[in-house]
């Protein structure tokens, strides 16, 4: 009987509380940290065994997974970890951050001797909660094998992007058409109004041709036709707009180191963090449907 590897969860925020209680609910034993103390509060009411700091965190586990809210974060907790941590130990960063900075994360863990693997996420707060979660993967088949079954109980899929910061690649491509896309579906909506349609109808129509997107058809960025989208919900996030414009702010620099004539992307970023300047970050992304069409002052606070 295989016996399961001892987890470090460091960052217990949002996403990673529930994604640390689900392998908890599996049977892992998990040792967390946060700076935070509501978080780890939290984190200890769903079993989660909390350590001292995540130095502490690492030096029991065989696997150190982080989830943290930016590279920067993530570079300067590594040193710490890696100093901390045991031979033969993992290290798995699930965070968002920059393809240089994954990259550089993946460097440090190995010139360190560890075996390292970027495995940022896709499904928000629901598919942490859920454990339904997309993951998408860099670093080596054999890294990836041993943190697969970690990664198919917090989630339902899970792709090999391809060598180390491949998957924080993957992550940024796919939010900067997400961003994209909702704005599109939000204008559409809006001009639909405008001539005349009623939602509903307007979604019936797109759902089932060729404007068919996750943006619609499971986000719909007005109140009605999808029960279950934010719209209904007061634009209660399930994916923040401040969390919107952070991945889109990644994609627009990626777009500007590697020279991709990016304008829709550019100026996506560009309504995203417009729109957490004027206090609206908390609300869920599609929660842009209201700035295009007018439905709120530019300067409304949530």
């Amino acid at each position: 009987m295989t016996t399961q590897p001892i987890i470090a969860f460091i960052g217990l925020g949002h996403m990673g509380g529930y994604m640390a209680a689900n392998l908890v609910a599996a049977g892992y034993t998990v040792h967390g940290f946060d700076l935070m103390p509501a978080a780890l509060d939290t984190a200890a009411s769903k079993g989660i065994t909390i350590a001292e700091s995540g130095e502490a965190a690492a030096a029991q586990a065989d696997i150190v997974l982080t989830m943290l809210p930016a590279g920067v974060h993530v570079l300067s907790a590594y040193p710490a970890l890696l100093a901390a941590a045991k031979p033969g130990t993992l290290f798995l960063d699930c965070s968002t951050i920059e393809v240089d900075h994954a990259l550089q994360a993946a460097e440090m863990a190995q010139k360190a001797g560890f075996e390292a693997v970027d495995a940022p996420v896709s499904g928000g707060m629901v598919g942490a909660e859920a454990g339904t979660l997309t993951f998408m993967v860099g670093g080596s088949e054999a890294g990836l094998e041993r943190v697969r079954p970690l990664l198919e109980v917090m989630g339902k899929k899970v792709v090999h992007c391809g060598a180390n910061s491949t998957g924080q690649a993957a992550k940024i491509c796919n939010n900067m058409l997400l961003g994209i896309a909702m704005v599109g579906a939000s204008e559409a909506f809006a001009l639909g109004q405008k001539l005349g349609l009623e939602n509903q109808v307007l979604y019936d129509v797109i759902s089932t041709s060729s404007g068919y997107c996750w943006a619609v058809n499971v986000n719909c960025p007005v109140p009605g036709p999808v029960p279950t989208s934010p719209a209904n919900k007061d634009y209660e996030p399930g994916f923040a707009t401040a969390l919107m414009a952070k991945d889109m702010g990644l994609a627009l620099a990626a777009l500007e180191t590697t020279g991709v004539n990016g304008e829709l992307g550019a100026r996506t970023a560009a309504i995203y963090a417009e729109l957490v300047e004027e206090g609206r970050g908390g609300k869920d992304f599609s929660d842009v449907y209201n700035r295009i069409a007018g439905t709120i002052s530019t300067k409304e606070t949530t």
